[in-house]
């Protein structure tokens, strides 16, 4: 999910060829309510970002893993072993 626009995402979408859409919260309340919204520090300045959380969530809507701590390199093969 990004705070950026709907059409923002899909112009992403379209340039990087996914096949899948990507959620769009411009008012950040889902963002918020998973606590994935916040302060942020780089270089000494403060500032309101996203933070790089995944969720795996069931299909009853149960948050079955939450990932808080995000390797970029290996986080895709983490999400997989963990399905």
């Amino acid at each position: 999910m990004s705070a950026d626009s709907s059409k923002r995402q899909k112009n992403f979408c379209d340039k990087e060829n996914f096949d899948f859409a990507m959620l769009s919260d411009e008012e950040k309340i889902v963002l918020k309510s998973y606590g994935a919204w916040g302060i942020k520090k780089m270089y000494g300045r403060e500032y309101e970002g996203i933070y790089r959380y995944t969720y795996i969530i069931d299909e009853k809507g149960f948050v079955e893993k939450a990932y808080e701590k995000v390797s970029v390199k290996t986080h895709a093969q983490d999400v997989l072993a963990d399905l």
